[in-house]
């Protein structure tokens, strides 16, 4: 997912999004305990989508901190 993607998101489907990626790393890291993935690397560019959805979820608090 790309940052211009993100930005564009409103903050309630960031904060869904992020909840869906977490539910579904949770799952492949699970299943990566007990059996082997078919593609290693999702976990990886899972973890670096939240980061970024993070990222601009606290950008977003910051500006409205700002303002007030």
């Amino acid at each position: 997912m790309k940052t211009s993607e993100i930005r564009e998101l409103t903050d309630q489907e960031i904060a869904e999004r992020i909840t869906q990626l977490q539910e579904e790393r949770f799952r492949l890291r699970f299943r990566a305990a007990t059996q082997q993935l078919e593609n290693p690397m999702v976990l990886r560019t899972i973890r670096n989508d939240i980061a970024q959805l993070k990222t601009v979820q606290r950008e977003r608090e910051l500006q409205t901190a700002k303002a007030s």
